[in-house]
């Protein structure tokens, strides 16, 4: 366990980056394989910037793990939620491109989603989920957020397009559900990796979102793009998909175990 005294008043800060000859994976400023692993109130930050491409503040490859009110501060690949189960609750998460990306079974519930101006001519992805099997059962289930734009994203929301997610992989699965989404995210919600890549494989959902930005009438209409009801998304709440509610409660970080 990890403690620290509050956003911006614990920091642990770092600027490794691709754009200086480290992997994505090794770029991280924090690293965590440790099962059962819990961090309250601190900051992780990579301040490579947005011209450095792949700069990860956290990379989180432990099972059963939880971050409580913590900020992750990046650009591009902020939070690399790498792999096994693993929970956020009341959170900021700040970035630019794919700045919420891997392959755990991960909720995010109560969290703050900061969108920053990337570089000129770019787009923001709030997600790039990487499963590779339709057997695995993972994914990145976002329940009760509030999706905004940073400050320096604020002026510039109608020249800078900020999307739900993108396919890394091909079977990449994100869930939007009971979060307020502002005017920043495009209409169409979401964006293609690369052409028709993974558009019939993935499975992207919404439910029950609200705000300027959550309008479903102009979405995209890939194969796997569901808008679902209570019972499917049930399936991604943090009892069903985490099994959360035995292993959440003896961290004492609050939940809400199904859906609001």
């Amino acid at each position: 366990m990890l403690i620290g005294d509050g956003i911006n008043q614990t920091i642990i800060t770092g600027n490794h980056s691709v754009g200086d000859n480290f992997t994505t994976f090794d770029s991280a400023t924090f690293a965590v394989v440790a099962q059962g692993f819990v961090a309250v109130n601190i900051t992780f930050r990579n301040t490579a910037g947005p011209g450095k491409f792949q700069a990860v503040a956290v990379r989180n490859g432990a099972d059963m793990s939880t971050f409580y009110s913590c900020s992750f501060e990046g650009y591009q690949d902020t939070l690399y939620t790498h792999s096994l189960r693993q929970f956020y609750r009341e959170c900021d998460i700040y970035g630019t491109i794919d700045y919420i990306f891997g392959n755990a079974a991960v909720v995010f519930q109560n969290c703050n989603l900061y969108s920053r101006l990337p570089l000129k001519g770019q787009f923001n992805t709030i997600t790039a989920q990487g499963r590779t099997d339709p057997n695995q059962n993972t994914g990145t289930s976002i329940q009760n957020a509030t999706i905004k734009a940073a400050a320096d994203l604020a002026p510039n929301i109608s020249t800078v397009n900020t999307y739900l997610g993108r396919p890394w992989k091909n079977y990449s699965l994100t869930v939007f559900m009971e979060s307020f989404m502002d005017s920043l995210i495009n209409p169409a919600g979401w964006h293609e990796w690369n052409g028709t890549f993974a558009l019939s494989t993935l499975y992207y959902a919404e439910f029950n979102n609200t705000g300027p930005g959550s309008n479903t009438t102009n979405r995209v209409n890939w194969p796997g793009y569901h808008i679902i009801n209570a019972t499917d998304a049930a399936n991604f709440t943090v009892s069903n998909f985490l099994s959360g509610d035995n292993w959440i409660p003896q961290t004492g970080v609050p939940y809400s175990s199904g859906l609001n």
